[in-house]
Formats: C-alpha cells, sequence, structure tokens
C-alpha cells in the first residue's frame, strides 16, 4: 500500500477487526485510522492516495468482515465523534453517538426520537441506512448531514441529497458521514421514556437479544404478489417466508437463525463469517425455492474469503 499520511489519531497496520463486530468474525484490515478530530480525518483522506479503499466502520453491528480481512483503510470514529446536543426539538448527534444514546438524551429534553431507542448501532450507521422501527424512519426526522468527501472535502448533505430509500440511502462512495441533525416532535419526557421501556420489553420477549447477532439479516420482501396481480401485493416480513421454508433453527457450522426470531442469524460459538455468509445464502436459495421471493441481504457483508 502506498505510503500514508501523518496523522495525529491512531493508525494501526493489519489491525484485526473480529472484535470490533458484533458478531465476533472476519479478517485483519490492511490499517485501522481512528481520527483524533474532524480536520485530523479531512486531513487523512485529502491526502491519502486516491487509488487507495477506505471503508468507513461504525459499530459493526450490522456487519459481517469476511475471514480473509479488508485491503483498504478502515476508518472508525470514536471520541470526538459522538456528541450529543438539543436545542428545541432539535438534535445534533455526532456519527459515532449510539443510537440508543441518542434517542435517551432526546427523550430527556421532550424531544421524540423514540424509535431510535431498540436499533443497534450509531448515529453514522442509522443514517447510511435509513433505519428504523414501530413505523419511523431516519428520513421521517432527518435534517442535515455532515461529511467528509474521499477528497477531504467537508460537505453539508440534505434529505434529497441522500436519497433516502428503505434500509438505503446515496451516501458518496468513500464519504465518511462525521454528525446528523434531526428535528423531532415535542413531548414529555416521563412519556417518552415509558414508552421506549416498553420498546425493549417487546424487543427482549421476541429477538434473541442476548445471543451474538447482527440485528435483522435480511430486509423484508415489500411488494410482492404471489400471483402477480396488483391487487394481490402483500407485505411480507422476511421472518415469516423463512418459517414458511422450515428454516427456523437451520444450521451451518457454529451459525444458526435463531429459533427465537428466524430471521436472526447468531453465532452460537466459534462461526466463522464463511459459516454466516452461507448460512444466509442457504435461506436465501431455500426460500426462492419454497415461495419464488429473493430475500435481500440487510447484514452488510464486505471483505475477502480466506
Amino acid at each position: 500500500m502506498a505510503d500514508l499520511p501523518t496523522v495525529r489519531g491512531t493508525l494501526t497496520e493489519n489491525r484485526d477487526l473480529s472484535g470490533l463486530t458484533w458478531l465476533r468474525v472476519g479478517g485483519p484490515a490492511d490499517y485501522l485510522f481512528q481520527p483524533a478530530d474532524l480536520e485530523d480525518l479531512a486531513h487523512f483522506l485529502r491526502h491519502l492516495d486516491p487509488t487507495v479503499p477506505v471503508f468507513p466502520m461504525g459499530v459493526g453491528s450490522n456487519l459481517i468482515v469476511r475471514d480473509g480481512g479488508l485491503r483498504a483503510v478502515v476508518i472508525r470514529l470514536g471520541r470526538g465523534f459522538n456528541g450529543i446536543a438539543v436545542a428545541g426539538d432539535r438534535v445534533t448527534a455526532g456519527a459515532a453517538a449510539l443510537d440508543a444514546h441518542v434517542a435517551r438524551k432526546a427523550a430527556d429534553a421532550g424531544v421524540d426520537l423514540t424509535f431510535l431507542r431498540t436499533i443497534p448501532g450509531s448515529i453514522g450507521g442509522a443514517v447510511r441506512m435509513n433505519a428504523g422501527c414501530y413505523g419511523s424512519y431516519v428520513a421521517d426526522v432527518f435534517q442535515s448531514a455532515t461529511l467528509v468527501t474521499r477528497q477531504g472535502e467537508i460537505r453539508e448533505l440534505t434529505a434529497g441529497e441522500l436519497n433516502f430509500q428503505y434500509r438505503q440511502s446515496d451516501l458518496p462512495e468513500g464519504a465518511v458521514l462525521v454528525a446528523a441533525t434531526f428535528n423531532g416532535v415535542m413531548g414529555r419526557p416521563d412519556e417518552l421514556h415509558a414508552r421506549m421501556d416498553a420498546q425493549l420489553k417487546k424487543r427482549d420477549e421476541t429477538q434473541p437479544t442476548k445471543d451474538r447477532s447482527a440485528g435483522s439479516t435480511f430486509r423484508n420482501p415489500a411488494g410482492f404478489s404471489s400471483t402477480g396481480r396488483a391487487d394481490d401485493v402483500h407485505d411480507l416480513k422476511a421472518w415469516k417466508v423463512i418459517d414458511n421454508a422450515g428454516l427456523r433453527g437451520a444450521t451451518r457450522g457454529g451459525a444458526q437463525m435463531s429459533e427465537k426470531h428466524s430471521n436472526f442469524m447468531i453465532n452460537t460459538g466459534g462461526a466463522t463469517a464463511a459459516d454466516l455468509e452461507g448460512l444466509g445464502e442457504e435461506v436465501r436459495k431455500t426460500v426462492y425455492d419454497d415461495s419464488g421471493i429473493t430475500l435481500e441481504w440487510e447484514i452488510m457483508r464486505v471483505g475477502e474469503p480466506l
């Protein structure tokens, strides 16, 4: 790899990534860069050889890093990028701030961002994936985002520029999102906290929250018609078509489709990235053979196999 710019943050060569993902799998990155602050990040990207690929990584909550690792500089934000500020109904959060922390801090100030409370991960990933639950999505409350382009330019983007869609946005290639601002509806702090407590209780009752998972494995196959007729379109749930194909509890090596929620893939202990991705592909094939529905991955898979 080309010579890398001098930084004030931490730059680590051949950094194993398995401990940085919720599924605890994956090989090493060529380099892991943890910038000291915004200017350090912008300087690094501005002076980095443009042929060197970069991969922005959050807390690894919705990610499989393949066993061969990543031939790239992985950029992971930490302190200096996790602040949360509330002014009226406006909440600005650093990309490294955990979704749950943002929801709680907003609720303390009477701002309703409660849907973020049960979403695993950080704000950067939530914006990138237009995360949502209980019928609310990031796009519903999003105002603007600050990012650093691959060329090292600091830019502000609006919702229109990000073009939010179901579980995705058009974040520029190689850009690192560093902060986002949201507008929530005002409410009573005690009622907002009570709502989040109820959401947590429901989540713990229905999802394998004590297991190593990466959240939902597949996107819900919205708009599927079993007959091809426009009046026979159903919004299906991924867990339901997985169940219908007899795959609840299916295993491959140390990977398993959870018995508690069949759209959650878990590492039961000792799974490799190949086990997890291979099981996911088996599920996709079997579901297609059973129902004609093609499940799309919600978990991001990156890197090279061994």
